[in-house]
């Protein structure tokens, strides 16, 4: 209890009041897990030390992504696909106690018949909307297509006029093109500053940027390079694995290549490969990028090993989470805690993020399965979970 004694004013007795001095509490930290076989949730307490599971939800069911609303803190949405039902959409208005699933998920418009369509073979990427539009959600799918809903997750519409340009058409490739699972719409980012400045990428088809609600939107891939033998002017080429935005400082962004991590810090238009710095025989390759939220100049990857047949495995079988504390200048390596050798898992696209707690806590999820988290930004590492199936997605969110 504090004691604080006021000086008299008019007053012709000293008078002391005592007040208690007010501690907020800390909000508990939920992990939004998404795998081959279903969901899971993992609440954390005040510390970040016990954990309470939550799940399956889904069992058997391909989980590509599971978001929180941060705009209410209750409401769950999770992309869904099963042999049965086929690719969907299922919301959570209780953070995830009872489940509906959308009336109309992301489709591709109907073409003539006789004419060859495009089919949602799932949906891979979910992202909240802007503060101001409180009911908005944006999707990526595969093959790469860009939905939009304004009620909440319950009914899906083409959004912009890329789905069915002929220049972005071409820019998408084929079916057969992109990631061995299906080319990705994925990293949709809108800026907090401005609900009509919006970016999204494509795996292939590069990077994307409109500043007018999406009614145009102009490739930003000068600066990034592509696979040896192919020509970079071709935006087909460029494969941006994970593009994330700095919430402290929007102007500045960063990307996972398949050839490099890379800055951008607007109003330049030219990335900047700042992978060159890591270490030569661990390299630049990987899928995850994480940003600090409240540092623009820290951000953690997670490389893997890119040699020419793409094991896609850890390095070595050497684990490692690397952070820069610079922007690039210099990396240091992470991995107190982490196996030492024989780790041959790997952590994909949005399988790896933080939370907003101080210090910033990390997570991320493996393709064996096991769910590893630090309450240091990256100093020690626990394994918190194990025994899940292959994990497709990570995300951290604190409850209100």
């Amino acid at each position: 209890m504090a004691r604080v004694t006021k000086k008299p004013v008019t007053r012709t007795r000293r008078q002391t009041v005592h007040t208690k001095k007010i501690q907020r509490p800390a909000r508990r930290v939920v992990v939004l897990v998404a795998t081959r076989k279903g969901a899971w949730l993992f609440h954390g307490d005040a510390a970040r030390k016990v954990w309470r599971v939550n799940g399956p939800h889904f069992l058997g069911h391909i989980i590509n992504h599971l978001v929180l609303d941060p705009r209410d803190g209750r409401t769950l949405l999770a992309a869904t696909k099963s042999g049965h039902l086929g690719p969907s959409i299922f919301r959570s208005t209780d953070r995830g106690r009872t489940w509906k699933e959308a009336a109309q998920p992301p489709a591709f418009a109907k073409v003539p018949e006789g004419e060859k369509g495009r089919a949602v073979d799932h949906t891979f990427w979910l992202t909240p909307c802007h503060a101001n539009e409180p009911n908005a959600w944006y999707a990526g799918t595969s093959p790469q297509g860009l939905f939009r809903s304004d009620d909440g997750g319950d009914t899906w519409a083409p959004f912009s006029c890329i789905n069915d340009d002929p220049q972005y058409r071409e820019w998408m490739g084929s079916v057969q093109d992109g990631t061995p699972d299906g080319p990705k719409m994925h990293s949709i980012i809108v800026d907090p500053r401005d609900p009509a400045h919006l970016y999204f990428a494509m795996s292939g088809g590069g990077v994307h940027e409109s500043v007018d609600g999406g009614q145009h939107f102009t490739p930003i891939v000068k600066g990034m390079e592509v696979v040896g033998g192919f020509d970079p002017a071709n935006i087909t080429f460029h494969d941006p694995h994970c593009v994330r935005l700095c919430p402290s400082n929007p102007d500045r962004l960063y990307q996972q290549n398949h050839c490099g991590i890379y800055r951008l810090d607007r109003p330049s238009i030219e990335w900047v490969r700042i992978g060159r710095n890591m270490p030569k025989r661990v390299g630049d390759i990987g899928f995850p990028m994480v940003v600090h939220p409240r540092d623009a100049e820290t951000a953690w990857v997670f490389p893997m090993d890119g040699q020419s047949v793409w094991p896609r495995t850890s390095p070595e079988g050497k684990p490692a989470v690397f952070v820069t504390r610079n922007g690039g200048k210099r990396w240091q390596r992470l991995d107190n805690g982490m196996p030492e050798s024989q780790a041959w898992w790997t952590v994909k696209r949005q399988a790896m993020t933080a939370d907003a707690r101080d210090p910033v806590g990390l997570y991320f999820g493996t393709t064996s399965g096991e769910l590893w988290m630090s309450r240091d930004e990256g100093q020690r590492w626990i394994c918190i979970a194990r025994n899940l199936p292959e994990i497709y997605a990570v995300e951290a969110a604190e409850l209100r």
